[in-house]
Order: structure tokens, then C-alpha cells, then sequence
């Protein structure tokens, strides 16, 4: 029985004074009965609607339906026609046709038929630069023509995509510009790969015009199917503004960019140290080194060399010294080197060496002289024996010291690696690795070697060809890049450019505050050829080619060329050579937010779409192309080429090892999206670039992490799982059984529209406007909630969050909608009695308000399945809805909808459901139990009486006896604590395990106890009192007051089970 209502003190105080005693007493015994006997009669109307409900929810989930149930089934199954789930066949480009009744089971490939098809030729891609509405612009990263896409880039496509989208859904002009990268150095090796693997030949041998022509066919090849992989994951580019670094209108503009910048004092040509690849015969840029971190000595296999050749160890040797001054020992990794050494360093305050400041050794192969010179910019004292030998054209540290003491700088290697004339006749002719072990025998026989010891050291590794990069001094186009990085610090220092997650912001300020300049010269056949040209005089050699910077005229063209040089050298006969190098691919790729809307000519798009809004792509590229991107951009722009970076997390395998071909572990998108079988993805292997060892490692992986292939997960699930993992710090481990997660939850939905379209039935036409007001709780609730995930959802996209937005959506359909709202509202529709009408058709209204804007909410992540579904959700009469649900407005809040009142209820409702779930016996499959509520205090008592047949709907109990805190408790009960106020039991009736039932009541006390116990730390914590805000102060205390009454609930329970 519940306690009676307690009456305020002053009232109580007041009646005192007007009764005795006797009538005091009889007064409140007519109050209990009267009140007794209103609870009783309410409490049987609740308890006959409960049974009703229950009944209703039994023969709706029933895994044993009757005999009449199986009949209507049958009967039902014999009447479908199987042609009514099967879609007529839609002719390309034209809006999908739908087939009469929604198939039983979601198909990722069925519904993704035809939609993008649609999308595309109705228009809707596409972005008007004359609109009225506020501009959103992204650039794709132009994904290399080297081959097909990855998961890195199905990644990118996700986030964009659902940018892109929402931004169009919430009113702007949005546009998403497509384009793909020639990526020079990249193609031109898999293009070389291709022509050796099935022909025999190098490109030497077929010729530079030829080879371009090999390269145009691949670049046909792939970047058709690149284009392709772009529609299949449903990017709404628009296609009118697709692009190709080395087009006609992307050349021009690179051939421009170079003109200014030269013409501005910031391109020039020097000698300057490289990354230099003797295999390819070019230099690299910085990205195209991978650094291997060696710990001890290891034996490497390197392009050709038929043995392994030794790293990670450290050689010492003596040079001997002039005027019989003894030797000075230095030590190297790179012994092969000495034969450039020009100097000896040493710390100016090291003492040991103060006597040789300015003297001499002497090299004991060419006899050269080696200044002994003073260096504290370079030499630590401390580190072994504190002279270290210097070749200043070999690296880059020593490059510095050589231009601080004007030393000489003496080029040892051919551009293959082979040790020069400059190296001696001993050694000349000589591959660089064959030499290190020939100069350690040379120096042996002279006595001058003293030892050589393991050591740790990081070796420059070329990403494209394997082979140790070696640093070069060769003459290259550099630019300038110290003003236009200030720009880019200033950029960002002043939030003119926000990068997202902050924390890389450090990373952009390291960088550009100790900028080199940037060599933009390649020594490859395919790119945009320097638009320089070399004038060679009459009677000069053209072997002289480049040997003097004042020849070199940088112009347009040819003819502009011709015209400048005429100028400079009137009256004379010359010669004019284009420069037969290209371009850094960065350079054109830094060019790219410009490029693509049309500069350097003025155009309405880039008076509208310059500045962008936001750049999208990997953190591992901050450097190597965003912030070139904004250095030109700025310099050439006139302005910021983003408003927004968003730095996304770099995709590793389930393992958390990189990605890579060699590796087996690569993920094609398209495998994921259409299934495939482990055969086909060895195939696959078979039919790549791989050679046989790398083939061997790769089938391996494949074979350990897809040993049943793939399954078919679609579109919309791999997007919406890519999405989800971008919460993950700065790496994603992608399980593709995550993804199959998602797939599945694709099909809930499915079933969710597939219940709403039975239950709306064929004449429903949803009301232009809703009346809140007048609906049942539940219906209130889940629009309330409704609100709140719509809320979460811009909040977190406005805050760049995708995780947290697609979190918030999911959570709502499937915690919210699907497991509460259509379960509650099911007994009204199995109910046919005229006393529910105005309730099923509240209903009615809200499942349809809530599919309409969660559909919506959600298509940015999950393009297809919403179209498909919203297209068959019922239209309001005289309706305006749009055509599609990717120009439809996304949601917003209704204020209206919004009761955090009724929501803090059925949020104890919900609670107190899970709560007695939990307590089920695993063994129970449709047996429903009575359960008891404990109730502590009238308020709680009152609201759980108010939804009492919810809970019993929805916990799948037979009944729900709400309980004083003054009742017995009835026996043989499992027990549950929902809040400190109300305590759930669910009666076993024989089947308590009372040392089961106690070592989950053990387990939750010591859970409480230490919570309890880490907020008594915070509580009592110096300071806390006065720091910390009355407010949390408050909710503090609230929450240590019910982890001591969840105790106290806890240790009764014990208690009785151990009675």
C-alpha cells in the first residue's frame, strides 16, 4: 500500500488548534479511506488497459502464434504477388521506380540502383555562381591517376559528402568541385612498372613522346574508373566543373603561377642540396621520403644490389694530421662519403682540440687538405669523440656548415649512384654501396680504421622505388618561401584560417617557422614542363646547358620567350632549350582551389566561390599541400583559399598497421560496398604491380583478415561507419565487421518504414501541422527527444564532430524510435476498439513526423536508403515537398516539441525497463514474470503508475504492482536499483538463484562504493568548496545522497537472500 499524501506543517499546525485530538484522528482516517478507495478504482482501470496491452504485445511478438494467427499469415502469403516487390527496370537519368510493396529484407545493391543516376541528370549537383544563397565550397583532394581508389579516399568522399549535403539541405549555394591529379612522380613509376612487367622496356627505350602517350592511356584508364568509384560511394559532385591538373585550363594557370612568382622575385634557380633517387634519377620531394627507423645494424635489400648491404652502424677512423701533429678520429654511418669530405669540426670551447684550431688533415686517398674548423652550431662536444668529419655536398647539415665556412663542395656519385671521378680513380666507377665496403678494405690497409659499433638512426627510404635517397647537390628551381609562410602563420594566428582539431595547429607553426625553400624541379618525362628556356649563344656548346643562371628566361611560351631574350641580347644569334624538367606535383596540386574556379582568368566562379569554406583531407598533407596551398593562394589569390581545414584520421587495418599493397591489407571500397570473395581478392593481387615476394606477403594477409571475403555492406553503411570512426584520435583500426554493423542496422530501418507504411495504411495523408498538445505522452516524448537529436546533430556538424552527429542519430532511431516509441504505440494499433481513435491517429501523426525527419536527418551519412524510403513515405495534402530528399530542407528544432519535464520521466521509465530486463533469467525466452516498483516518496510513485503499462509493454512482464516503502516485498524476488527513489523486483516464482542473484548485487555495490567513493575525493579535495559552482556543488551532493541509498537498498536485498 502507498503511504498517504503528507500534509504541509502549517497546515497541520493550524488544524491542531481547531480539533481535539479524537477529531484530529478521525478526520485523517476518513482522508485514507477516501483516498484509498479513488487509488483502488484507478488501479483496477490501469490494471485492466495493462492486460489488455500486454495481451495485445504478446500476440504481436509471440514467437508461437495461434492457429488463427497462421492462417491469416498463410492466407496472407498465398495473396502477395512476388512481382510486387521486384522494382521495374528505370531508364539512366530518370527518377526511380518504385516497386508497389517494400521487399522483406533491405538489399544494399536494389536500393542503390538508379538514384545517383537521377541525382545527377535532374541537376541537383550543381551550383549557380549568380545565387542569392550564402556560398559553400569544398575542393575535392584530386586523388592520383596512379589507380583505382582507396579506403582513404572513400573516407574523404564520406565527410565530404556529408558537408556537402547538409549544407545544401540547410540553404547554401553548395558546391563540391571534382577533380583528379596527374600525381607526376607516382604515375610515371607505375606507368615504368607496367611497361617493364608486360614489355621488356624502360622508358628510355620508347622515347619521352611515346612514354607521355603510355602514361595519357593510363591516366584514361583510371581516372574513368576513379570517376566511377566517385558516383558508386554517391558524391554529389558537380560534374559540369570536373577537372584534370594537366588540362588545358589547369596548365595555363600552372605556367602563370610560375611567370609571377618569378617575375615577384620568388622562383629561382640554384644549386642547392636534394632528396635525390638514384633509381629514378630525380630528386623528391620531402613526402616522398619514408623514414625506417633502425635500432641496431641491419642488412637491407636495396634496387640494384644483389646482396644486402649493412645500416645502422657507426664507423670511426683516423685522418692523420699535417706537420706530424698525429691523427684526429672521426666517425660516419655513411663511410663512402669521406671520399667528399672537405673539413674537420670541432667544438670552438672543446679543449682537446684547441691546438689544431686552423690546421690541417690530410685525406689519405687524393691528399686534399681538411681545414680543422670551428663549429658550435653543429658539434656537441659530448658526442663521441667531438670532431666530426664534414661533406658539405652530401648533407644537409653539413651543407650548412659548408656555406657558414665557405668550404668547398665536392659532388663523389653519378646520378645512378656510382662513385664519380671526383672519388678517386680508386673507387671510381664503383655503386655507392660496393664502395663503402671498398673504402673500410682501403682504409684497413692504411691503419686508419679503428672500429665499427651498432647504432640507432633514421634511414631516408624513397616511397616510390625503394631505394635509399641520397642528398645531392644538383641545379633546381627553388621558391621562396619565407613571405608567403609568414602569411600563412599569420593566417592561422589570427583565425582568418581555423584548422580543426586544434591541436594541429602547433604542427602548422613548427613548420612554416623554420621553412626551407621548396624545390619545385622534377627530372621526370611526365608533369608540366618549367616554362624556362635556356639561351645558348652562338658558337657556345650546348652541353653548356643551364651552366649559367643569367641564360635562363622565364615566359608564357616560346614565342614570349624569343621576344625576352631578343631584348636582353640584341643583335646576337642564339639558341632557346626548354628546360626538359617538370614540376613538383604539389606545385600544380597547390594551385588547386584556384585552378578549378578559373583563374587566372576572372571568373563569375571565382568571384563567388574564392575563398573556399573549408579543406578536407589527411593530417599526414598539412604541410606537404595545405600549406602550399595557402602560401599561393594568399600570394597569388589574393586571399585565404579556405576559411576551414578539417585534418581527418589516418585509416589503418583492424591490426593498427599501415595500409599497404605489400601488406595485403589494402581495402578497395568497392569491395566492401559490393562483397567479394577470397578468391577474387587474390585475384585481384594477381592482377596488380606487386612482384613475387611482395605478392607472397600480400596473399598471406589477405588470407588471415578476410578468410570468408567480404560480405555485401553497400554504400550508405560503409559511409556511415567511416564517419563514425573519425573519433578515433589521429589513427582509425577499420574492422570491416563494423561496417557489416552498420549494413544490418540499415536493414532496422528498412523494417522500421516497412511497420510505419502497415500502420499509416494506404489512405493516410499526414497533417499539414501537427498538435503536440493533444497526443499521448509517448508521442510527446519521442518529439521531444526528437528535438534534442536534431540539435546534437547541426551542433556537432557546425563543430566539425561527424562522430558525434552520426552518434546522435543513431542513437535516436535505434534506442528512441525503434526500441521505445514503436513498441509503445504497437498495442494501439493492434487495437481496433473505437476508445483509442483519436490516440492510434496521434500516433499515426508523430510515427510519420518522426520518419519524415529522421530520414532527413540522417540522408548526409546515408544517402540512398533515405531517398528509397522517404520516397515512399506518405505526402501531406497539397504538399510542397520537394522532388528529392537531397534539396528537401534538413531539420530543425520545433520549440514547441521540446519538454525536458516528460522526457526526465520516461527517462526513469526507460531505466526502470532495463533494470528489469537485466533481471531475467538468460534461460527465459517469452515467459513474463510479475514485477513489483518500490516506490519512495508519492512523486515517484505517481509517475510510475502513469506509465505503468508502458513498463509492462516494454519489459515483457506479466504485471507491475507498485509498492510503499512501508510494503513487504514479495519473496523469491531478483532486485534491481533504478534511481533513490525506486528499486524494481521481478518475482522468479522457483527459479531465485540466490548466489547468482548475490553476486550481481556484490558486483553493483562495489561499482556504487567506487563511484562513491571518487566523488567523496573530488567533494573533499582543497579548494573544491571555493572553486567549484554552487550549482555542481548541489548536483554533487544530490549524487552522493542516492549512491548511499542505492547502498542501503543493496545491503537489505543481501539480507534477505541470505535469510
Amino acid at each position: 500500500m502507498e503511504k498517504p499524501v503528507a500534509q504541509a506543517p502549517e497546515k497541520a499546525a493550524s488544524e491542531e488548534k481547531l480539533l481535539d485530538d479524537k477529531e484530529l484522528e478521525l478526520e485523517r482516517e476518513r482522508k485514507l479511506k477516501k483516498e484509498q478507495k479513488a487509488r483502488e478504482k484507478e488501479e483496477k482501470k490501469l490494471k485492466a488497459k495493462q492486460k489488455e496491452a500486454a495481451r495485445l504485445q504478446a500476440q504481436a511478438t509471440s514467437d508461437g502464434p495461434k492457429k488463427s494467427e497462421k492462417k491469416q499469415k498463410k492466407k496472407a502469403a498465398d495473396d502477395e504477388n512476388p512481382e510486387d516487390f521486384i522494382d521495374p527496370e528505370t531508364p539512366s537519368g530518370q527518377k526511380k521506380s518504385l516497386a508497389p510493396q517494400m521487399a522483406k529484407q533491405y538489399s544494399p545493391s536494389t536500393v542503390e540502383k538508379s538514384w545517383y543516376a537521377w541525382w545527377e541528370s535532374a541537376g541537383y549537383f550543381g551550383a549557380d555562381p549568380a545565387s542569392s544563397k550564402p556560398p559553400f565550397v569544398i575542393v575535392l583532394p584530386p586523388p592520383n591517376v596512379t589507380g583505382a581508389l582507396h579506403i582513404g579516399h572513400a573516407l574523404t568522399v564520406a565527410i565530404e559528402d556529408a558537408m556537402i549535403r547538409w549544407r545544401r539541405m540547410s540553404g547554401y549555394n553548395a558546391l563540391w568541385v571534382p577533380g583528379v591529379d596527374h600525381a607526376g612522380i607516382a604515375t610515371q613509376v607505375v606507368v615504368e612498372k607496367k611497361l617493364m612487367r608486360e614489355r621488356k622496356l624502360t622508358r628510355h627505350d620508347i622515347g619521352r613522346d611515346k612514354f607521355i602517350s603510355e602514361v595519357l592511356k593510363w591516366k584514361d584508364q583510371y581516372g574513368g574508373t576513379i570517376l566511377g568509384q566517385l558516383r558508386r560511394l554517391g558524391a554529389s559532385l558537380d560534374w559540369s566543373r570536373e577537372c584534370f591538373t594537366m588540362d588545358d585550363q589547369r596548365s595555363k594557370a600552372v605556367t602563370e603561377a610560375f611567370v609571377r612568382l618569378h617575375k615577384d622575385g620568388l622562383v629561382y634557380r640554384d644549386y642547392r642540396l636534394v632528396n635525390w633517387d638514384c633509381t629514378l634519377l630525380t630528386a623528391i620531394s620531402d613526402i616522398e621520403v619514408d623514414h625506417l627507423e633502425l635500432k641496431e645494424e641491419t642488412m637491407l635489400k636495396v634496387p640494384g644490389y644483389s646482396s644486402p648491404v649493412q645500416f645502422g652502424v657507426l664507423i670511426s677512423f683516423a685522418y692523420p694530421l699535417e706537420e706530424g701533429l698525429g691523427e684526429i678520429i672521426v666517425a660516419t654511418t655513411r663511410i663512402e662519403t669521406m671520399l667528399g669530405d672537405t673539413a674537420i669540426a670541432v667544438h670552438p670551447e672543446d679543449k682537446r682540440y684547441k691546438h689544431l684550431h686552423g690546421k690541417h688533415a690530410i685525406h689519405p686517398f687524393n691528399g686534399r687538405k681538411l681545414k680543422i674548423i670551428c663549429d658550435a652550431v653543429l658539434v656537441d662536444p659530448t658526442f663521441g669523440t667531438g670532431a666530426v668529419k664534414i661533406t658539405p655536398a652530401h648533407d644537409p647539415n653539413d651543407f650548412e656548415v659548408g656555406k657558414r665556412h665557405n668550404l668547398e663542395f665536392i659532388n663523389i656519385f653519378t646520378d645512378d649512384g656510382k662513385i664519380n671521378s671526383n672519388g678517386g680513380a680508386q673507387f671510381e666507377g664503383m655503386p655507392r654501396f660496393a664502395a663503402r665496403v671498398a673504402v673500410i678494405d682501403a682504409l684497413k690497409e692504411k691503419g686508419l680504421y679503428k672500429d665499427t659499433k651498432k647504432n640507432e638512426m633514421n634511414l631516408g627510404i624513397c616511397s616510390r622505388s625503394n631505394d635509399v635517397v641520397e642528398p645531392m647537390i644538383k641545379p633546381q628551381w627553388f621558391v621562396n618561401c619565407h613571405t608567403m609562410a609568414k602569411a600563412g602563420l599569420d593566417a592561422v594566428r589570427s583565425k582568418k584560417i581555423e584548422i580543426i582539431p586544434q591541436q594541429y595547429e602547433q604542427d602548422w607553426y613548427r613548420w612554416l617557422e623554420n621553412i626551407r625553400d621548396w624545390c619545385v624541379s622534377r627530372q621526370l618525362w611526365w608533369g608540366h614542363r618549367v616554362p624556362a628556356w635556356y639561351v645558348t649563344l652562338e658558337d657556345e656548346q650546348l652541353s653548356d646547358l643551364g651552366s649559367n643562371n643569367d641564360r635562363w628566361i622565364v615566359a608564357r611560351n616560346e614565342c614570349d620567350a624569343m621576344l625576352e631574350a631578343q631584348k636582353k641580347y640584341p643583335g646576337k644569334k642564339f639558341q632557346l632549350n626548354q628546360d626538359p624538367d617538370v614540376l613538383d606535383t604539389w606545385f600544380s596540386s597547390g594551385l588547386f582551389p584556384l585552378t578549378v574556379l578559373g583563374w587566372p582568368d576572372d571568373t563569375a566562379d571565382l568571384r563567388a566561390f574564392y575563398p573556399t569554406s573549408v579543406l578536407e583531407t589527411g593530417l599526414d598533407i598539412l604541410f606537404f599541400w595545405v600549406a602550399r596551398m595557402v602560401m599561393m593562394g594568399m600570394q597569388l589569390g589574393g586571399d585565404v583559399p579556405f576559411q576551414k581545414v578539417y585534418l581527418h584520421p589516418m585509416i589503418r587495418d583492424a591490426h593498427g598497421r599501415k595500409m599497404s599493397k605489400s601488406l595485403g591489407n589494402v581495402v578497395d571500397p568497392l569491395e566492401v560496398i559490393n562483397g567479394t570473395t577470397l578468391e577474387d581478392l587474390l585475384k585481384r593481387l594477381e592482377e596488380g604491380n606487386l612482384d613475387q615476394n611482395e605478392l607472397s606477403v600480400a596473399r598471406e594477409g589477405k588470407k588471415k583478415d578476410f578468410p570468408d571475403g567480404i560480405a555485401e555492406c553497400g554504400t550508405d553503411a560503409l559511409r556511415f561507419a567511416l564517419i563514425s570512426y573519425t573519433s578515433q584520435s589521429d589513427k582509425i583500426n577499420l574492422d570491416i565487421k563494423r561496417v557489416v554493423g552498420y549494413r544490418q542496422w540499415c536493414n532496422k530501418l528498412w523494417n522500421a518504414i516497412r511497420f510505419a507504411m502497415g500502420k499509416l495504411g494506404d489512405h493516410y495523408t499526414p497533417p499539414a501541422t501537427i498538435v503536440v498538445s493533444s497526443m499521448p505522452p509517448v508521442c510527446k516524448w519521442i518529439l521531444s527527444v526528437l528535438n534534442k537529436a536534431i540539435g546534437k546533430t547541426v551542433t556537432s556538424l557546425e563543430a566539425y564532430k561527424f562522430a558525434d552527429a552520426t552518434s546522435a542519430i543513431y542513437s535516436w532511431w535505434q534506442y528512441q524510435l525503434c526500441d521505445v516509441f514503436i513498441e509503445a504505440v504497437k498495442p494501439y494499433f493492434f487495437n481496433d476498439s473505437h476508445e483509442f481513435d483519436s490516440a492510434r491517429a496521434a500516433c499515426r501523426d508523430a510515427l510519420w513526423v518522426c520518419l519524415d525527419n529522421g530520414l532527413r536527418l540522417l540522408h548526409p551519412f546515408m544517402p540512398y536508403v533515405t531517398e528509397e524510403l522517404w520516397q515512399r513515405l506518405p505526402q501531406p495534402k497539397d504538399s510542397c515537398r520537394k522532388n528529392s530528399i537531397m534539396i528537401s530542407e534538413y531539420p530543425s528544432i520545433v520549440k514547441e516539441w521540446a519538454d525536458d519535464k516528460l522526457e526526465s520521466e520516461i527517462g526513469i521509465i526507460l531505466d526502470t525497463v532495463n533494470k528489469l530486463r537485466s533481471l531475467k533469467p538468460t534461460t527465459d525466452t517469452n515467459e513474463r514474470r510479475p514485477a513489483f516498483a518500490l516506490c519512495r516518496g508519492e512523486d515517484i510513485a505517481a509517475t510510475v503508475q502513469c506509465y505503468q503499462s508502458l513498463v509492462v509493454s516494454l519489459s515483457s512482464v506479466s504485471s507491475l504492482k507498485i509498492l510503499a516503502e512501508s510494503d513487504e516485498t514479495p519473496p523469491d524476488c531478483s532486485t534491481a536499483v533504478v534511481n533513490k527513489d525506486l528499486s524494481v523486483y521481478l518475482q522468479l516464482q522457483g527459479a531465485l538463484n540466490a548466489e547468482v542473484e548475490l553476486e550481481k548485487l556484490r558486483k553493483k555495490r562495489d561499482e556504487i562504493q567506487k563511484l562513491q567513493h571518487a566523488l567523496s575525493q573530488k567533494m573533499e579535495a582543497s579548494g573544491y568548496r571555493e572553486k567549484a559552482p554552487p550549482s555542481v556543488q548541489e548536483e554533487d551532493m544530490r549524487k552522493l545522497t542516492a549512491f548511499f541509498e542505492q547502498l542501503r537498498v543493496i545491503g537489505e536485498a543481501e539480507k534477505k537472500l541470505d535469510a
